[in-house]
């Protein structure tokens, strides 16, 4: 049976279904949403949890959406179980001088990968916090320590997820909540990186890709770790990753 719910706010084919999965097989139902449109996409990251024996649901929501999160995560309490984990892992990566930033894209990019992290981060708290416990885990980047030329929205976004994860960390600590920050520092093994990187089959077979089920283990290692002992930023890489 199932011990509770962990929410994965962007479950793509490469990172957030590897964890999703990871969850499951802890006995969690992982909930997974992506947006509306892309609902579709979902069945066959359910259809191999399921296959796995564990559960999964799948949630077509605008994570960019006050009323649509807050909706999603009420229909977790009372559908699904406590939620217990809940992950925020949306990217929106994209690079554009800055000249070339429009407004309209940098309100875009940090609305995807900071707005929407605070709502999903806050609706989580809400639930959370009168049992005093839950984690919350926010995936960040190498982006959000350090801004590069070319990368001012995503930069700025990012760092204001870190901030926020520092400022949740800090309150809901003390009431039982682990709240983490990722830094996913390094090309991830994915479609995308498989298109757009000449020598990725090179790195994958050198371990110079960060592999999503790996990067998965960590998330369920943070949500295990004991209160003693809580990490609250994560820095993951490959062996050679220059940094």
């Amino acid at each position: 049976m199932s011990r509770g719910a962990a929410l994965i706010v962007g479950a793509g084919d490469a990172t957030g279904g590897a964890i999703a999965k990871a969850f499951a097989r802890e006995g969690l139902t992982a909930c997974v949403t992506r947006r509306p449109r892309n609902l579709s996409s979902l069945a066959a990251l359910v259809s191999e949890i399921e296959a796995e024996g564990g559960q999964a649901r799948a949630f077509g929501v605008d994570a960019r959406e006050e009323e649509a999160t807050i909706t999603l995560v009420d229909q977790i309490e009372a559908e699904v179980g406590p939620l217990e984990v809940c992950v925020f892992n949306i990217g929106a990566n994209v690079r554009f001088g800055i000249t070339d930033t429009t407004a309209r894209v940098y309100q875009k990019v940090w609305e995807m990968a900071a707005y929407s992290g605070f709502l999903a981060g806050r609706e989580a708290a809400r639930v959370m916090k009168p049992r005093g416990r839950g984690t919350i885990l926010l995936t960040g980047a190498t982006a959000g320590v350090r801004g590069r030329e070319g990368f001012s929205a995503f930069a700025g976004a990012k760092h204001a997820l870190r901030a926020l994860a520092q400022s949740m960390a800090r309150e809901l600590g003390p009431q039982g909540i682990h709240v983490a920050h990722i830094v996913i520092d390094g090309a991830i093994d994915s479609q995308f990186i498989r298109d757009n990187l000449p020598d990725a089959d090179e790195r994958r077979v050198r371990d110079g890709l960060l592999i999503p089920d790996e990067i998965a283990k960590n998330y369920v290692w943070l949500h295990r770790q004991h209160r003693s002992a809580w990490t609250h930023e994560l820095d993951l890489r490959p062996w050679n990753e220059t940094w």
